[in-house]
């Protein structure tokens, strides 16, 4: 499933974050801002489970979250995402995936890698702002499946259709959060319009 989140404030934000004038401060506030505004969308069909409570009026039934979620940024830019979802969830787990692509085999090399316990039991959501070729989610998707995460879900704040086309190919079980599905990748693999390199906007680098 793709689903793209046509919503008035995600898009107010996200044009100011396009605007090559925007700041780091600015980039990255609003990042922040559009990430909660998503979680709130991502997490409309997390299970709940009915427990007894005692308001103070009396006794009720309210309902919990019966599973529990793990947020899994690809280093480094899918760490501008964080904070944003885990206000939304402050009970959230966090897991750490860091992947480059050997230069002469093409195969991926994960060089850093740390989640919670009991994968196959949560729902794991990998965050990355951009899905451009598809490559790195690929990977990282394959990452937490191997450690047993069998409930994902992905969600970037601007996707290229070759890169949602290669995700949905490789992992068709992936349900597909975006912001904003832009136009297509360039000749050097970046999205169009795009928003530039996010990594290098949120931390302020070359």
């Amino acid at each position: 499933m793709l689903e793209v989140l046509n919503h008035p404030l995600i898009t107010h934000k996200l044009t100011l974050m396009r605007m090559k004038e925007t700041g780091t401060k600015d980039f990255r506030e609003n990042l922040d801002e559009i990430a909660e505004l998503m979680a709130y969308e991502v997490c409309r069909d997390l299970p709940v489970r009915p427990i007894d409570i005692e308001t103070p009026m009396g006794k009720t039934t309210g309902y919990e979250l019966s599973k529990e979620i793990v947020i899994c940024p690809i280093l480094r830019a899918g760490i501008g995402l964080l904070d944003g979802i885990r206000r939304l969830v402050p009970t959230a787990k966090v897991g750490f995936i860091g992947m480059y692509r050997n230069e002469e085999t093409l195969e991926p090399v994960e060089y850093f890698a740390k989640f919670p316990n009991n994968l196959d039991q949560a729902i794991t959501m990998i965050v990355d702002p951009m899905l451009a070729t598809g490559g790195s989610a690929i990977d990282a998707i394959a990452a937490v499946k191997k450690r047993g995460a069998n409930n994902i879900k992905l969600v970037c704040l601007v996707g290229a259709p070759e890169g949602v086309k290669a995700v949905q190919e490789a992992h068709p079980d992936v349900d597909i959060y975006l912001a904003a599905l832009d136009e297509r990748l360039n000749e050097i693999g970046y999205i169009v319009p795009g928003l530039g390199d996010a990594g290098d906007r949120i931390f302020g680098t070359k």
